[in-house]
């Protein structure tokens, strides 16, 4: 008995719509953090990300079921300079190595990390992940940082020995975020500084300057 070969379309598998483009994805989650920045979790809706990404509303629902898995993504992802703690300021005084770190280009985009955080704060309570994933993006690479440099300054004797090098590292992060969370006020260069001279150092036990200058 003669079986015949099945033709091409018979054991063709079915195509189930077109593959995801995933050179897409980084397009929609910038999308998405410039529309959280600027509305809030609860002002957000897909179609505003799509429309900001130039993406169809149906291509995002494909990648991420719903809006919290979405934003969860999204500030999972938010990208900050690599730290690099073999190679901080190293100007041979904790102010000076702080204040090397105030760079106007970086400015802006601190602040947009922050109303992030401000658009995603009504979340937080209901998504664990979402917390962990702010800390770990926004507050987590700024506290480590801060706790090299201090660290440093208590070897060579410059600030207290009985310093509390954790808490100081998390001081200027943490009123940070109060100012653009809680006080709705830009973060600019003066006020960096002033949280240098007057909060950080003097809880250090270093002498500051009366007024607040460049290095």
């Amino acid at each position: 008995m003669t079986v015949e070969a099945p033709s091409p379309d018979a054991v063709a598998p079915a195509r189930l719509g077109r593959p995801r483009d995933a050179s897409r994805d980084a397009d929609i989650l910038e999308a998405t953090l410039e529309v959280l920045a600027e509305h809030g979790y609860d002002g957000m809706t897909i179609d505003m990300v799509a429309a900001h990404a130039g993406a169809g509303k149906a291509t995002v629902y494909r990648r991420w079921p719903s809006k919290a898995d979405l934003v969860i993504d999204a500030v999972a992802c938010m990208k900050m300079r690599d730290i690099d703690l073999e190679n901080l300021p190293d100007t041979g005084s904790l102010r000076g190595d702080l204040v090397a770190l105030v760079r106007a280009p970086e400015l802006p985009e601190a602040e947009r990390k922050m109303r992030v955080m401000g658009g995603v704060i009504s979340l937080m309570s209901r998504e664990p992940e979402l917390a962990q994933a702010v800390y770990s993006a926004i507050l987590a690479p700024r506290i480590t940082i801060n706790r090299a440099l201090l660290q440093r300054a208590k070897e060579r004797g410059e600030i207290r020995q009985d310093a509390d090098v954790d808490k100081l590292a998390a001081l200027a992060p943490a009123m940070t975020a109060f100012r653009t969370l809680a006080e709705r006020k830009p973060v600019d260069r003066a006020f960096l500084l002033s949280l240098i001279d007057d909060v950080v150092l003097p809880a250090a036990g270093v002498a500051t300057p009366t007024v607040h200058d460049g290095p």
